[in-house]
């Protein structure tokens, strides 16, 4: 049986490939989750894909991502990157590894942007990348939790 790998996203990246293209690319949310199904296969993992624009359902994924005694979670936190407390907190009581993920660079943009509560309680982060960003994510999580890449 696989381990799996939580990959969560935030508020308004189901409007990827719309959004602000210049900032965030034409890539949709259902290109990303194919990018991470394919990585995770490749590194021995499955993936739960989730995207919310409510901070509540994401802390309850992350709870669910404990008690199913997930491999790690792959984070987007999004607009609740410098604003979540109540998703720290969450991670912080989980413990599980955590990679925090942004397609752009938050911190060659607004100083409000670079300021991340998750980055507290995150093994990694991953910025300016676009979406490959989510790959090297997987990527790592699997070294972190030791699941072996095939060949």
């Amino acid at each position: 049986m696989a381990k799996i790998a939580y990959v969560l996203n935030g508020p308004n990246l189901n409007l990827l490939g719309t959004r602000e293209p210049e900032k965030y690319g034409r890539a949709t949310l259902a290109d990303v989750e194919k990018l991470c199904r394919a990585t995770a296969k490749k590194h021995g993992l499955d993936v739960i894909f989730r995207q919310s624009n409510v901070e509540g359902e994401i802390v309850n994924w992350i709870q669910e991502a404990h008690a199913k005694k997930a491999a790690g979670i792959v984070l987007n936190p999004a607009g609740y990157t410098t604003t979540s407390i109540a998703i720290l907190d969450a991670l912080l009581a989980v413990k599980l590894p955590v990679i925090e993920i942004h397609i752009t660079n938050i911190h060659a943009r607004e100083k409000f942007r670079q300021n991340s509560y998750i980055s507290k309680a995150a093994r990694a982060v991953i910025c300016g990348f676009g979406i490959e960003g989510y790959a090297l994510a997987i990527a790592g999580l699997a070294g972190i939790v030791g699941s072996k890449a095939k060949r």
